[in-house]
């Protein structure tokens, strides 16, 4: 059972569905979903946040691995400097908030991005949670100041300054090499990407890591999305067929 659990366990208990090993999510729709209310746009980030405890716990209670969620993109630094400051302030209070809660249930959390764009203090703080939570049975990695092509453009970095001091044969570079220097784990790529808000689009979120993923689009927007909405997109990936490249024929039992 879970500390302080907050998401609501008779209905993960009645869950009997699919769940997957690896669970990414594009958070979108805060903004709006506190426009529809006229509210400023920094409330909606307030109540999605409340949406990303109920999401790790219910993740965490039926078994899933590892939760990836996207919080705030390297073109998020362009919206304007309130909400970014109050994004901020939210991390900040995100980490304070949730250390026993993360600590009791037993979740490891990783940030990934761009973390030198982040204020010292919060680099700290961020440090300092990570080593807290070190070893944790589910791995919840937040995507913070983080793009897809900004982590590409490092990785192949990375990797030409290896081969550049000559601890890497250039013909020894194929896609483990390149896996292995991204700010994910080279071996837990998405099995589900969940995207709110029904934006049909990937946002520069995972691009390395999503090549085979299974996808799932709702209407709903983030502050909105709970147990039945997460239960609802777990029971549509149980229904796909995944081929990784393979004909249907190949995955038969033989």
């Amino acid at each position: 059972m879970l500390g302080g659990l907050t998401a609501d366990e008779d209905v993960l208990r009645a869950y009997d569905g699919p769940v997957p090993a690896h669970v990414a999510a594009i958070m979108d729709g805060n903004g709006r979903w506190a426009t529809q209310r006229d509210m400023k746009r920094i409330r909606g980030h307030h109540e999605g946040a409340e949406s990303v405890r109920v999401v790790v716990e219910c993740c965490r209670y039926l078994g899933v691995k590892s939760l990836t969620l996207y919080a705030f993109s390297s073109q998020n630094w362009g919206r304007p400097d309130d909400e970014v400051g109050g994004l901020m302030t939210l991390f900040d209070l995100y980490i304070k908030r949730e250390r026993n809660r993360l600590i009791a249930n037993k979740v490891e959390l990783r940030i990934i991005g761009e973390r030198e764009r982040l204020s010292e203090n919060l680099q700290g703080a961020i440090a300092q949670l990570e080593a807290d939570t070190a070893g944790g049975e589910m791995l919840l990695q937040v995507a913070v100041s983080y793009g897809g092509r900004e982590e590409i453009v490092r990785a192949t970095q990375r990797i030409a300054r290896e081969v550049a001091a000559g601890t890497l044969e250039p013909d020894a570079i194929d896609a483990d090499v390149l896996a292995a220097h991204m700010f994910t784990p080279p071996d837990a790529d998405p099995d589900l990407v969940i995207r709110t808000s029904g934006e049909f689009r990937v946002s520069n979120f995972l691009l390395w890591q999503i090549a085979y993923a299974e996808f799932f689009v709702t209407p709903t927007l983030w502050p909105d999305f709970r147990e039945p909405e997460l239960l609802q997109a777990f029971r549509e990936f149980g229904s796909r067929e995944r081929r990784f490249g393979h004909t249907a024929a190949q995955l038969e039992p033989q």
